[in-house]
């Protein structure tokens, strides 16, 4: 190559690196010419400054308002379903105290349990502030973190909102409340103006509330329970929490005290002295007597769980102060002339039996009941109990008792709704034959789980139909057949129905009900099979009127949970437990039943601390619920020997009182008499038009013929064996009171394996 074509060489070379630098500096094209870095960050503080000049001009703009949470403070008013009135409140529970009768240690219990650098800050919380904004935005929910401040401005200040305006204003607002008034100024205003449940605001009516004493006579102990209240009062309430909610609240508790440790207000050696509180019973307000209180509070907790649906408000805590604001035009679907009959039928039947001064037991009688039409699902009339400020648990919503038998129709819904089989592949019908022998091992797939429970005395049925098992509530069938649908469906089609089951373990022990029920509950559940299948949730609220809310209440009638001819098939069979089985005496024979037909089953639970009569016609539907309580410490106790019946052959039996009391309400109460319109192939409690399916016990062979005979009262053909607990055979003679509580049931005696049951 000459030099010539060298030089002309380099030259073409040079050009094209020249053309490739140039391409790396020159203009970006396509998206990246709308983000480069210095775009970025000025955007970012472009923003920043926005927000800043945006919070300057709030800040300026924005001041100090009024107080006005008292005034924003009304009546609620109640209303039958005809529009009368039932009750009105409104009084508030408030007394204002200043900080100097508070006791210096108490005071600081809310600011250990609330904010503890209450004393340092500037009223704000700005990071948790920010995350308030963000779930407020997100639709998360209720804003965490806010200083004493901040919630003092929203108690007193502003609303419960959840907005982001009411959020900027808070924030604002404390800044400059932190500014103008003093800490003692600001923590006095937060104790005086908080809600600790109860219906109480402020924590001199509060200290009244839950310790009967004056706000400057609290202990340590007590105040920390009251600032720990705070944060969840109806959830932490003592006399109505869970056994969750009171060991949250004791965690809570524990919380406080460890951080007064922490920043030297308290001392370890004090600390450790320092034993949890238990609060006193709550004391009804004024014209909640009777059986007003329990619906009125009924009404209140079904508004509140319909305001959070509705998103009014962002949990039950935020939902109650709503409420407890005021303003509210409740209409309950109650039956004003239903109400007073129930209330008329529980003093006839029971209540005027009792008297706790000649027998201690019958202070611990507490009973409770719920009516439903089946068709609308209205809640037509509740029994609470004997008096709500004497007793403030109301017993017709309270979950915390055994339903026992009452729960095994729905085993035998869930069976014939899905077409199960037994272990023998025969499909389980109401003639279907099952080993009725008591404590007989339940068997799946060939192997015994380890569940054998007894039955109602140790008696051995041999082999009967499942209508026959129904009408003497036989244990041991009941136990096999759960295993035989399984447990989980079960379970299922329970909570299809009504019950909650959501946290129940799906073990044969359930078939006895041994989980806790309401007799509301346990009202919709029977309601449901009433209305062919078709889901009824019972409606205590008719209609809510509030001037600035707008509170749509949800159908009751629901969708088809399980088919009609299931839902029938348990119908028809339930009128076997009625007519031929252990309501006979009580319901059957009852004089006022003119021929009504009838469905229902009893039920009583482990050592008689429970006793129900759930049952219906195609028009009401009622379930009758008696518990035993210990007057004194609330614990569950037996009801064996209420009324002067001999402990032990003396067993409230869900077949006497209950039963009792469910009929004469019923028939006074239903109207026409009317008949089931069933569409089910198992008859109606009668001698099935096939001979029955016969079903070997999975573990050993029948050892008689099965009986294919109609259902009779007529005692089993073998003898009965002697009991094997303390509690005598409900035929025991004596000479002392007798009653129709007495009557045979279903009752059985203590297994260690299982709750003792119907």
């Amino acid at each position: 190559m000459g030099r010539a074509e060298e030089r002309r060489a380099r030259k073409r070379g040079g050009r094209r690196a020249a053309s490739r630098r140039s391409s790396k500096t020159g203009r970006r094209t396509g998206i990246r010419r709308f983000f480069t870095w210095k775009k970025i960050l000025g955007t970012f503080f472009g923003v920043c400054l926005l927000g800043m000049l945006g919070f300057v001009v709030l800040y300026l703009v924005v001041d100090v308002p009024e107080g006005n949470a008292s005034a924003q403070l009304q009546s609620n008013v109640y209303k039958y379903s005809d529009g009368s009135l039932l009750a009105r409140d409104g009084d508030l529970n408030r007394e204002i105290v200043d900080l100097s009768e508070v006791p210096k240690e108490v005071q600081r219990t809310f600011v250990a349990a609330e904010n503890k650098s209450f004393y340092k800050d500037s009223g704000v919380d700005l990071k948790g502030t920010a995350r308030g904004l963000v779930n407020t935005l997100s639709g998360k929910g209720k804003q965490g973190g806010s200083t004493i401040t901040q919630q003092y401005v929203k108690n007193y200040y502003l609303t419960q909102d959840q907005t982001v305006t009411r959020k900027l204003k808070e924030l604002v607002i404390s800044l400059k409340v932190d500014r103008q008034y003093s800490k003692d100024d600001i923590l006095a205003g937060y104790i005086n103006t908080s809600y600790y449940g109860r219906g109480a605001y402020g924590i001199q009516a509060a200290a009244q509330a839950y310790y009967r004493v004056d706000a400057k006579k609290l202990s340590v102990a007590q105040g920390a329970y009251l600032a720990s209240l705070l944060q969840a009062p109806s959830q932490y309430d003592w006399a109505v929490a869970t056994d969750t909610g009171k060991k949250l609240v004791q965690n809570r508790w524990n919380y406080t005290l460890d951080n007064m440790v922490e920043e030297d207000w308290l001392s370890s050696a004090e600390r450790d002295k320092l034993t949890f509180p238990k609060p006193e019973d709550p004391r009804g307000a004024p014209g909640m007597e009777g059986q007003t209180g329990y619906l009125v509070d009924a009404a209140n907790k079904a508004l509140e769980k319909q305001l959070v649906a509705q998103g009014d408000a962002s949990d039950l805590e935020d939902a109650e102060a709503r409420v407890e604001a005021g303003g509210f035009t409740v209409t309950l679907n109650i039956d004003k002339k239903k109400q007073a009959l129930l209330e008329k039928t529980v003093k006839s039947q029971l209540t005027s039996k009792l008297d706790a001064k000649k027998r201690s037991v019958d202070g611990d009688v507490q009973a409770g009941a719920a009516s439903v039409d089946p068709k609308t699902g209205r809640v037509l009339a509740l029994y609470g109990g004997k008096d709500y400020l004497k007793h403030y648990v109301n017993n017709a919503t309270r979950r915390d008792y055994q339903p026992a038998s009452t729960f095994k129709p729905l085993i035998l819904a869930a069976a014939v709704d899905q077409d199960a089989t037994t272990q023998d592949d025969v499909p389980i019908t109401a003639s279907t034959v099952y080993d009725g022998t008591s404590k007989r091992p339940v068997v799946s797939d060939g192997q015994k789980v380890g569940f054998a429970p007894p039955n109602e005395d140790d008696v051995d049925y041999g082999d009967v139909s499942v209508q026959t098992a129904m009408n003497k509530s036989i244990n041991s069938v009941f136990a096999q057949m759960g295993v035989d649908v399984g447990m989980e469906s079960v379970l299922k089609t329970a909570g299809e129905l009504g019950m909650d089951t959501e946290d129940l373990e799906a073990v044969p022990a359930q078939t006895l009900g041994s989980m806790g029920a309401s007799p509301l509950e346990m009202a919709g559940v029977y309601a449901t099979l009433d209305n062919h299948g078709k889901k009824v949730t019972p409606a205590l609220l008719k209609s809510v009127e509030h001037k600035d809310l707008s509170v749509t209440l949800p159908d009751p009638i629901g969708d088809q949970v399980i088919s009609r001819e299931a839902a029938d098939t348990v119908t028809s069979v339930l009128t076997g437990v009625v007519d031929d089985g252990t309501a006979r005496t009580s319901v059957a024979q009852a004089v006022n039943r003119n021929g009504q037909q009838v469905a229902g089953k009893t039920g009583t639970s482990d050592n008689n601390k429970s006793a129900w009569f759930t049952g219906y016609t195609p028009g009401l539907v009622t379930s009758v619920g008696l518990f035993g309580e210990d007057a004194k410490n609330h614990n569950q106790v037996t009801l064996a020997g209420a009324t002067g019946l001999i402990p032990g052959s003396g067993r409230i039996n869900g077949g006497g009182y209950p039963a009792q009391i469910w009929a004469s309400y019923t028939f006074a109460a239903m109207g026409e008499v009317s008949e089931f319109d069933l569409d089910t192939k198992q008859g109606a409690a009668v001698q099935p038009s096939e001979t029955p399916s016969v079903t070997e016990s999975p573990s050993e062979s029948p050892s008689s013929t099965p009986t294919t005979e109609d259902p009779t009262t007529s005692p089993p053909a073998t003898t009965s064996p002697p009991t094997t607990s303390d509690e005598p055979s409900d035929d025991t003679t004596s000479e002392e009171p007798t009653d129709p509580t007495t009557s045979p049931d279903d009752d059985f005696p203590d297994n260690p394996l299982s709750p003792r049951d119907d």
